[in-house]
């Protein structure tokens, strides 16, 4: 990727080094079902079995998302009210419980390539989601990039460095411990700076998502759903993320950022870090009804369909 000497975000905070103590987090990003519940990376753990059966949660969601996404993407927002948004920068039924959100960033470390990558991601990602937003007259609320050695605190809980990279929509922050980016490249066989952009790009997704309405709305959602119904919702959610990683290249593009091989890295790691090829690799067989983000071909697919159009209106994964 052409990334360097282009523009840097402050919404960075450096905190490796000094990983909070605490106890160790079952579940990545409180991925229990409560309110705050993080969306992340998985790194590799088998999934176990559960049963169930599609709801009328996922009907709800479906018939939003596709008005969302079939007609303005923005639409939504003004005229569902106290439904699915109150307004960009908040989550209904998050406000009350959020802590206010720290906009201060540590200074980049001395000579420290990784952090300066991370930064200029994070500011190409705002960038491009602001333009998007501006389109449709709405402001972006960007988030803080938290980067964490060990574990960490978030208003998600505590989490580990084996959670993976996560987005906690409880204080608007994307998690990593940048030793993911090393698991990636030796155990997933994922590696390049693409596939590394793509991981954030991804999380940024959540946000976007966070703001408009989709990831508040399934919080509420799959708490009165069997486990089954909320691991088939969420597969769309993390699909729509990957579709809107997939926006945020097709910009990039256009910019002269990619180099020959950076898509191939990007469709590689979305491979990857598939339920199917994750469950094949940590216990030698698949359990599709445990899949909770995707099989490889999916993830792939839907990250191709933003990148070659740019446009919203091709990452319903809700349909």
């Amino acid at each position: 990727m052409r990334w360097r000497g282009r523009r840097q975000s402050t919404n960075v905070s450096d905190q490796r080094g000094g990983g909070s103590s605490g106890g160790m987090f079952r579940s990545p990003g409180g991925l229990s079902g409560g309110r705050n519940a993080g969306f992340r990376i998985p790194r590799g753990r088998a999934s176990k079995r559960a049963g169930g059966g599609l709801g009328c949660g996922t009907i709800a969601i479906i018939g939003v998302v596709m008005y969302f996404l079939g007609i303005n993407p923005m639409t939504i927002l003004s005229q569902l009210g106290g439904g699915l948004g109150a307004g960009l920068g908040t989550s209904v039924n998050q406000s009350q419980q959020r802590p206010p959100i720290n906009r201060q960033a540590t200074k980049p470390r001395a000579n420290d390539d990784a952090i300066a990558f991370m930064r200029t991601i994070l500011g190409s990602t705002e960038e491009v989601w602001s333009g998007i937003f501006k389109s449709y007259g709405k402001p972006y609320s960007k988030p803080v990039l938290v980067l964490f050695t060990g574990k960490v605190q978030s208003a998600c809980g505590f989490a580990s460095s084996a959670s993976g990279p996560f987005y906690c929509p409880g204080d608007s922050k994307i998690y990593i411990d940048l030793a993911f980016y090393e698991q990636l490249a030796n155990k997933f066989g994922a590696k390049g700076d693409f596939a590394q952009a793509y991981v954030l790009a991804h999380e940024v997704g959540h946000h976007v998502q966070n703001i408009i309405g989709v990831l508040p709305q399934f919080n509420r959602e799959r708490r009165r759903m069997g486990k089954i119904e909320a691991n088939k919702m969420s597969v769309q959610v993390e699909l729509q993320a990957d579709c809107f990683a997939g926006v945020w290249g097709y910009y990039v593009q256009r910019e002269g950022w990619l180099e020959r091989g950076d898509l191939e890295e990007a469709l590689v790691a979305a491979s990857q870090i598939g339920d199917d090829s994750i469950q094949k690799r940590t216990q030698g067989y698949v359990v599709p009804e445990s899949f909770s983000h995707g099989t490889s071909k999916q993830r792939r697919d839907w990250f191709s369909s933003g990148f070659k159009t740019g446009r919203l209106e091709s990452c319903n994964s809700f349909r």
